[in-house]
């Protein structure tokens, strides 16, 4: 029988369990038996349930408290100095300590750097090198967990990061080359594999996405070396690569010292012939032939098609997996009541995708007659997707063929708008401002649960969140900010508030996936042409802007972010969706500035995300989506001002392509990495006004003034004063309103020491 097996599971739980326990425990209300006791009985179930669909192995180590690269980090003992850690086991505050700056126990920190892992919405925490940074096995869960899937009767394959990834996603604190290190690295590798073969695991699964990268010679050369030394650890390594095709890294992979190797057959199926073509004789080829990324229902037919020659010559040695781990994924389509029932059985999610492995195995190796059943099921979902005409809407479709390129163009350039601006706004030296939401505290949610299931009408549910509005500009006033935000106590998500308000999207209750953390979100699903049937936001905004005389922001979420952090169809390019939404969003521009809003931000925090991994397809796809941003705010006047916002990416790399969406504004995050953005500034002249965060938002940590005005000083040495504005990271919308008053009444004050200073 043909092998199937996943690289990892979501974490949460179907009811997100972590995420309750994680968040009791921080605040105390759980001891750290009962977290621990939580993550044991989700490991327990998550194993099951693989079991139950055929898996040969279940994975052990894709489960995380917090992070996976985290968990690396802890595991080789690189611990950066400020958490106070002196060898031995990292204990669990430790580890808290280094992802959120605070834990029950231990003294607060600066918390590690977060930023996106791979061209994904999931945040990993970025591993810190010191020179001469020394490796010792410092964290020994990962064996507890097999022994605990012993227990229950499991065969194991254990997953985890491997060594070049793990090097590649770190940085250097210091003049030194991280690849330096690999060396020092592998023998701790090296005792994890030991260990691991000593208690029986046959299989580890080494995740080296890199090799889906444009990878430097010295990176490539250093596989095979770290390879020929890790293979004499006893255990088998099935060397896993996806997000995309191995590309000039393919024969170097086939060629690795390993015993099984995993492609990424969605994201580059026409390598598949030539990978079983490079395998030597005796290795494992695992294929990832369900999409992990997406919730689509595979087609099935296709898949077998692919798979039927390599199976001819592989025969058992060929694996079937999802294409990555399904950690991008929700859970279980059965639990969806109230999903639309003409698009629900379009859609697999992870127990559906484990159970369409399952099927292609069977017809595999017993024959298409033997999954005919479940072949009719298949075709005749994805036909009916095909021909529904909610996918479809001609209106929408001639709108997009009408573009023109003056539609994507303000009026005037930057340095004119600037002025007519400042004469408009009023705003002093150094303005401040917040990304947009303030906390969803248990008030508001409980009033959003309330009204959904009809214990409160629309009148009392909007009655209340007016009243959250009017407290949020009422502290806002108070604080002495300059350019105000309404607080966005309507939205339960960036995204999914304006998916609901929008056609072609279809919204799950239980599709929570993990973005960082204990933090879930519930990504919309994107399935057909995309239009604005009414104003999404205006009312909310002139009610908040009718409570105070100061700049009110209109708040948008941006084209490329409502599609990228959706569930996208499959069935067109994106670049036709995000210039669909763009056009409604345009609409919704419009509706603002006509009602009198002359701030409006149109948030962009997945810009960065949504580029192409491989630097080949990067010009095309910064075309198109510097095309959506401007075309969705291209309509307003010069003196309208247009922001967004951008987080937790690298950005240096595509400034240009930043300064090119021509917004008036750009807040970005810069705390966590102590203002690394800047570094650009030095050979780019940025030619719009920046706020570069000065303080990370994700840690409940509340800053202190001087340590913001230090960053504000680093950036008013790059950037002029007159461009420069102060503002958080990201949304508050996580923070409770004390940490929150609090931090912000210090930002305030280190904007004004800056003001006197300039004054000076």
């Amino acid at each position: 029988m043909t092998v199937i097996h996943t690289l990892g599971l979501p974490r949460m739980g179907a009811g997100r369990e972590l995420k309750w326990a994680l968040e009791d425990y921080w605040q105390g209300r759980r001891g750290a038996d009962e977290l621990l006791a939580v993550a044991r009985e989700l490991r327990a179930r998550h194993w099951a349930m693989q079991a139950q669909a055929g898996c040969a192995l279940v994975t052990v180590g894709d489960f995380s408290l917090y992070d996976h690269v985290l968990d690396m980090s802890a595991r080789l003992g690189v611990v950066p100095e400020r958490f106070g850690w002196s060898g031995g086991e990292v204990d669990l505050d430790t580890y808290f300590r280094m992802a959120r700056g605070r834990a029950p126990s231990g003294t607060p920190a600066f918390a590690c750097e977060m930023t996106k892992w791979f061209d994904t919405n999931y945040h990993y925490l970025v591993p810190e090198l010191a020179p001469g940074q020394r490796f010792e096995l410092a964290r020994h869960d990962l064996f507890a967990q097999v022994d605990e899937a012993h227990a229950l009767g499991y065969a194991v394959k254990v997953a985890m990061v491997g060594p070049l990834t793990w090097l590649w996603l770190a940085k250097a604190q210091g003049d030194f080359d991280r690849l330096d290190l690999l060396d020092a690295s592998l023998p701790v590798y090296g005792r994890i594999l030991e260990r691991l073969a000593g208690q029986g695991v046959a299989w580890v699964q080494l995740d080296e996405p890199i090799l889906a990268l444009d990878l430097p010679a010295a990176w490539r050369a250093a596989f095979e070396p770290a390879y020929h030394v890790l293979r004499n650890s006893g255990a088998r390594i099935l060397l896993a690569s996806y997000f995309g095709a191995l590309g000039d890294n393919l024969m170097n992979a086939a060629r690795l010292p390993v015993a099984g190797l995993h492609v990424d057959a969605i994201g580059a199926p026409e390598e598949l012939p030539q990978v079983a073509d490079w395998l030597p004789a005796g290795r494992v080829l695992s294929v990832g032939c369900v999409d992990g990324r997406n919730v689509w229902r595979a087609d099935l037919d296709a898949a077998l098609d692919r798979l039927a020659p390599i199976h001819a010559r592989l025969g058992e040695r060929l694996w079937l997996a999802p294409s990555c781990s399904l950690l991008h994924v929700p859970l279980d389509v059965t639990l969806e009541d109230g999903l639309d029932p003409e698009i629900k059985p379009w859609l697999a999610f992870t127990r559906q995708k484990l159970d369409e492995l399952a099927v292609l195995a069977r017809g595999l190796t017993q024959g298409r007659d033997a999954v005919a059943d479940e072949l009719a099921q298949c075709r005749a979902a994805l036909a009916a997707r095909r021909a529904s005409p909610r996918v479809t809407d001609p209106a929408v479709r001639a709108r997009l063929a009408a573009i023109r390129p003056e539609d994507a163009v303000r009026a005037a350039p930057y340095a004119r708008r600037a002025l007519v601006q400042r004469q408009r706004l009023g705003l002093p030296p150094f303005p401040t401002t917040t990304i947009g939401s303030f906390p969803q505290t248990a008030d508001i949610r409980a009033a959003r649960r309330a009204f959904k299931v009809g214990h409160i009408d629309r009148a009392e549910y909007e009655a209340t969140m007016r009243a959250e509005i009017r407290h949020a500009v009422d502290i806002q006033e108070r604080l002495g900010l300059d350019v105000l935000v309404h607080g966005e106590a309507e939205r339960n998500d960036m995204v999914e508030h304006f998916g609901e308000q929008m056609q072609g999207y279809a919204f799950t209750a239980h599709g929570w996936v993990q973005s960082y953390g204990s933090r879930c979100v519930k990504p919309p699903i994107l399935y057909g042409d995309v239009a604005r049937p009414a104003p999404m936001t205006v009312a909310w905004i002139t009610y908040a802007q009718s409570l105070t005389q100061k700049p009110m922001k209109g708040m948008l979420t941006g084209p490329i972010t409502l599609l990228k952090w959706s569930f996208v169809r499959d069935d067109q390019p994106w670049r036709d969706t995000a210039l669909q939404i763009a056009l409604a969003l345009r609409d919704e521009i419009r509706d603002l500035e006509a009602a009198g809003i002359g701030v409006i931000q149109v948030d962009e925090p997945a810009f960065r995300e949504a580029m192409p991994l491989r630097a080949r397809q990067r010009t095309g796809y910064l075309a198109w989506a510097v095309q959506a941003f401007r075309l969705a705010t291209g309509g307003v006047a010069d003196a309208t001002q247009i922001h967004t916002h951008m987080c937790y990416s690298e950005f240096n790399d595509i400034i240009a392509a930043i300064a090119e969406l021509d917004a008036d504004v750009i807040t970005i995050e810069t705390a966590r990495s102590n203002m690394e953005l800047l570094e650009v500034f030095a050979g780019f002249d940025y030619p719009n006004e920046i706020g570069p965060g000065v303080y990370d938002i994700h840690s409940p940590n509340v800053p202190a003034v001087d340590a913001m005005v230090r960053l504000l000083q680093k950036a008013a040495a790059r950037i002029p004063a007159e461009r420069l504005w102060v503002n958080p990271d990201c949304g508050l919308k996580t923070r409770a309103w004390t940490e929150t008053e609090a931090a912000l009444a210090n930002m305030v004050e280190a904007a004004r020491r800056l003001r006197a200073t300039i004054g000076a």
